[in-house]
């Protein structure tokens, strides 16, 4: 099939795009319900699940690297930091890199926690979308992530708008 004959098959990508986009917010929140639901018993909240999560992906970070990594601010980014620290789950460390900012590691209950969650969550993801092809997924991550890389763009590039006044003020 020529590209111009598929192209002319498919439908147009603009409406697909926004079909993703309007996808975003509602699976969100569900997933957010699902790890909360997941997380009952732990003392875990779905936000130090994100928090532990990125400290195991990733080894130590800064709490301004962690915010940066979830798209956060940095002050809840914090309490999420010393939520997890009172449960045990992470501690603060020297950073050697720099004197006043120190790093954010996981603990050894932190490591065992998140990593028996994961296995208890990639076991039934697996057993629930099992009819899904490693290259749907794949293809899944793509545009998800070109979508991240041009609404962060959006986002920065945008000027703020007139009813933002910079503060809570409603």
């Amino acid at each position: 099939m020529s590209v111009s004959q598929r192209t002319k098959d498919e439908p147009p990508l603009g409406p697909l795009l926004y079909e993703v986009i309007r996808s975003l917010w509602p699976l969100h929140r569900t997933v957010v319900r699902a790890v909360e639901r997941e997380l009952r018993g732990t003392g875990m909240t779905a936000g130090q699940h994100a928090v532990v999560d990125e400290l195991r992906r990733g080894g130590p970070r800064t709490v301004p690297q962690l915010a940066r990594l979830l798209g956060l601010d940095r002050q809840p980014v914090q309490r999420l930091v010393n939520d997890a620290t009172a449960l045990g789950l992470a501690e603060s460390a020297p950073n050697p890199e720099h004197r006043r900012s120190r790093l954010i590691r996981l603990t050894p209950k932190g490591e065992a926690t998140i990593r028996d969650i994961q296995e208890a969550e990639e076991t039934e993801l697996r057993r629930r979308l099992s009819d899904l092809t490693a290259g749907d997924v794949s293809t899944a991550l793509h545009v998800l992530r070109r979508l991240g890389e041009e609404f962060k763009d959006l986002a920065q590039d945008a000027p703020p708008h007139p009813t933002d006044r910079g503060d809570d003020t409603p």
